[in-house]
């Protein structure tokens, strides 16, 4: 079994990045970020897959575009943590 760390995109299909960025961005939001016509004009998961499975640099934009809002959520989750130890060790001060 070839495992990747370090490659976010790994075992995630184009499918699920699709999704997880609809339910984050919303299509218009989408649209905005990458100009793809199936993102503006009726947009929908099965279309869009369409597309971005025989259109290599579209799909390429949604994979940097997936990656980058892992890395944020990543962020988010690292300083919650961190104020949340900082929160307990201010607690066992007192």
């Amino acid at each position: 079994m070839n495992h990747q760390p370090n490659n976010p995109t790994h075992g995630v299909t184009l499918e699920a990045m699709l999704i997880k960025l609809v339910e984050v961005n919303t299509w218009e939001g989408l649209a905005a970020r990458i100009e793809i016509r199936c993102f503006r004009h009726n947009p929908s998961i099965k279309s869009s897959l369409a597309f971005l499975r025989k259109t290599p640099w579209a799909r390429s934009k949604v994979e940097q575009m997936y990656v980058r809002q892992i890395q944020r959520e990543n962020r988010a989750a690292e300083k919650a943590s961190a104020a949340e130890a900082e929160a307990e060790a201010e607690a066992a001060e007192t």
